[in-house]
């Protein structure tokens, strides 16, 4: 957000300046008063375990020169008074989009059931090198976190790289009337959440509606190799692009980006041919992916026809690709630990679809370090519904076949195992607290840690940092 004043930010808002109304706010606009900067813009939300008007007065000590407020604090600094603080965020956002858009910034969304972050951040790092590119922090894809990423476009943003998820039908719909994307993609539809949404279809009803209101002469990148995003092609009014990871596109395909010749390396990182038909004619580019796991190749293509239809050129998708670095943490996130022992840590959250890619890839970091020991660390998979015993199930099994040692943690722990045992696997159920502790006593050559957010599994990874120590 461009520097304003006080005043300004509570017209955009639809708030009122409590004082004057001369202080000038931004650039930064945060909702972690420990994130506040000079001159920021702190929204003050009551949430479920804190509330942000608390808080005010620590952001005003680290500079904060103004707060979105639904009552009056006690602080120093510019208060702008709203009737709903996340309306009020929102109406900001819409605002700057609106302006945006109207000198031309492109904002390309994307949405999907897995993938979304690390697809978000390869999109980020294309349209980089062709121009000024705002992107979402992490997985800041909400009610909260999008708008807070749109306030970032200033007047030299060309890009908005916009993530988008959704836990009920019209969150999408809602997220893009804030950010009012004219490229938009849907990378895929699997289980995540299908305790909330009751089935896939309708999963792939609410992930639909971020093409829905794309302009005509917008793009929808839409994955050619999954059925539930392909038909969505008819629900959009704009142009059709193809990202097509097995590498062939549907019939007629006017504009598309595949996989072919795809290789592995011992690191479990693919190498391929970028190909495909650009809005400049066809075109065959070398990709070498610096992140783990053979799902990476489609998130790189749904980035790169996310980027080609936002302005790329194809060489230009191919180059960010091969310099693109995992920028969002806990995503098979690789260490090296002192003892010698590959940790992968890829605790930030957990569906049967992401489970399932992980033990994949430790399936082939198996397969190409013979004799090598595994244990997957498998915690519980939230937000399954009815699915869940059978989901748990389903995944001790697919790690128990693959000959790792299993180490189930919470509710769903008995099924894990059954699972892992119906394979012929080995394991145990351990309390999250007991994991780095029984993980220390052993020795294993690849440990896989893999859960829902909400168990907190990244505190086992931590621990097993602090004391084996890293590799630099």
């Amino acid at each position: 957000m461009k520097p304003v004043t006080a005043s300004q930010v509570a017209a955009m808002a639809g708030g009122r300046a409590l004082g004057p109304g001369t202080a000038l706010v931004g650039p930064d606009v945060v909702l972690d008063s420990r994130q506040a900067s000079p001159g920021a813009l702190f929204v003050a939300i009551d949430g479920e375990r804190v509330d942000g008007h608390d808080f005010a007065a620590a952001a005003a000590g680290r500079g904060a020169a103004a707060a979105l407020v639904a009552h009056p604090v006690d602080a120093p600094l510019e208060q702008i008074l709203c009737d709903d603080v996340p309306d009020a965020l929102s109406n900001l956002a819409r605002h700057i989009a609106t302006q945006a858009a109207a000198r031309g910034v492109v904002c390309a969304a994307l949405t999907g059931s897995s993938g979304k972050t690390t697809t978000k951040d390869m999109v980020a790092q294309i349209l980089e090198t062709v121009g000024p590119t705002v992107s979402a922090r992490g997985s800041y894809n909400s009610k909260l976190g999008l708008p807070v990423t749109v306030t970032a476009i200033d007047d030299d943003t060309r890009f908005l790289v916009a993530e988008m998820g959704a836990s009920k039908i019209g969150h999408i719909a809602w997220l893009c009337g804030i950010a009012q994307p004219s490229v938009a993609a849907v990378l895929n539809v699997g289980h995540a959440h299908i305790g909330e949404f009751g089935s896939q279809a309708a999963i792939a009803q609410a992930k639909g509606e971020i093409v829905e209101g794309l302009p005509s002469g917008g793009w929808a990148v839409l994955n050619a190799d999954d059925p539930l995003v392909s038909a969505m092609a008819s629900r959009t009014g704009a142009q059709v692009a193809w990202f097509c990871p097995s590498g062939q596109p549907p019939a007629g395909a006017r504009c598309w980006v595949g996989a072919r010749d795809v290789v592995l390396d011992i690191q479990d990182r693919a190498s391929f041919s970028l190909v495909g038909t650009g809005l400049a004619g066809d075109f065959n580019q070398t990709v070498r992916l610096r992140t783990m796991g053979a799902h990476q190749v489609a998130n790189a293509c749904a980035a790169a026809a996310l980027a080609i239809c936002s302005g790329a050129s194809p060489k230009q998708a191919a180059d960010g690709l091969n310099l693109a670095v995992a920028r969002s943490h806990w995503r098979m996130e690789p260490h090296q630990l002192g003892d010698g022992t590959l940790l992968l840590n890829d605790a930030y959250n957990a569906n049967p679809d992401s489970v399932d890619m992980a033990l994949q890839s430790l399936a082939r970091l198996m397969a190409v370090r013979p004799g090598s020991r595994a244990v997957a660390v498998l915690a519980d998979m939230l937000e399954l519904g009815d699915a869940a015993p059978a989901a748990h199930e389903a995944i001790g099994e697919q790690a128990g076949a693959i000959g790792a040692h299993v180490v189930a943690v919470g509710q769903f722990a008995p099924q894990i195992l059954a699972g892992a045992r119906r394979a012929g696997g080995v394991g145990e159920a351990l309390g999250i607290d007991d994991v780095a502790d029984w993980l220390m006593h052993q020795t294993f050559d690849i440990v896989l840690i893999k859960g829902s957010r909400g168990i907190g599994m990244e505190s086992v990874v931590a621990r097993l940092i602090e004391a084996r120590g890293e590799e630099s």
